[in-house]
């Protein structure tokens, strides 16, 4: 394994045959058809990996179930049971509120073959396990920049889950955006601290500078136009890149420069601290939030 790579990723080449692709005739259920399903459903579909026929939903009212059908052309139910009878694959979009009243609901419903996969913040695989008294488990750490398929989702899966099944689960968090297996389920842990919060990190830090452009003199909506394309294109050009961050902060940061001065004052007020204290914050709420669904 490369000693770049990082903690618990797996190099993966399975490749579904030419004649037969990886979701061709695979049944998805998602069981709660809020943002994130609807998201992942609209990837799938514009990407052409499934077709609407393949694809059913349940949520509890009957004016979302509606505009679904209108929207994607999908099948959508009332009742979750009636969504998972039958699917290959049974995706798990719900809250954490109404995690426990589902897990009732599905609980020794899904046959041996079936995949359930779970994109329920701090729900760890034995819970979902004990819950669903099932054994075939994926746990999935998706983002909210998925919803535009530009996402990050870290996931993992239980032993029982195989090759074929895993490489159905990577093709659909792909239509999000990119998506990194995991051996250790501790690293989604991780990863909902740093991935799955990370944007609120960095969207409080682009409000926080559209304010001090603000305060300087510059329009909102000036402000806001600079910052988010600042944003975007200082994200693309490290990626593009493959240099280290401090190799890119280096190559901006003049001596005696405004980059330096700029530098100086954030260092001073602590800032790389109240980043990391923060992430760890989101990590431990985390585990928090795990057992105390595995304690309900």
């Amino acid at each position: 394994m490369d000693s770049e790579q990082e903690p618990g990723q797996e190099e993966r080449a399975i490749m579904p045959g030419a004649d037969q692709p990886a979701l061709a005739g695979a049944r998805l259920a998602f069981i709660g058809a809020g943002v994130m399903a609807e998201a992942m459903i609209a990837g799938l579909l514009k990407h052409g990996l499934v077709s609407p026929g393949q694809v059913v939903a349940s949520h509890p009212r009957a004016d979302q179930r509606h505009r679904l059908r209108e929207r994607l052309g999908i099948e959508t139910v009332e009742e979750n049971v009636a969504a998972a009878t039958g699917a290959d694959l049974v995706l798990l979009t719900i809250k954490p509120q109404v995690q426990a009243g589902v897990m009732r609901q599905l609980h020794g419903k899904l046959e041996p073959r079936q995949v359930a996969a779970s994109v329920i913040a701090g729900a760890s695989i034995g819970t979902l396990g004990r819950g669903l008294g099932h054994r075939a488990i994926v746990r999935i750490m998706p983002n909210t920049p998925a919803q535009i398929g530009d996402g990050m989702s870290v996931w993992t899966a239980t032993p029982e889950v195989d090759e074929a099944q895993r490489e159905r689960v990577k093709l659909i968090l792909g239509a999000l955006g990119e998506e990194l297996w995991v051996e250790d389920e501790k690293y989604v842990d991780m990863a909902t601290a740093l991935s799955g919060t990370g944007p609120t990190y960095v969207f409080l830090m682009m409000e926080a500078l559209i304010d001090a452009g603000v305060h300087m003199g510059f329009p909102r909506r000036i402000a806001e136009r600079i910052v988010l394309q600042t944003v975007a294109g200082s994200a693309n050009f490290a990626k593009a890149s493959g240099k280290h961050m401090a190799e890119l902060r280096n190559m901006v940061t003049s001596p005696g420069g405004t980059s330096a001065d700029a530098i100086y004052q954030m260092e001073k007020g602590g800032l790389r601290t109240v980043y990391s204290r923060a992430v760890y914050a989101a990590y431990q709420r985390t585990q928090a939030l795990g057992a105390a669904q595995d304690d309900d």
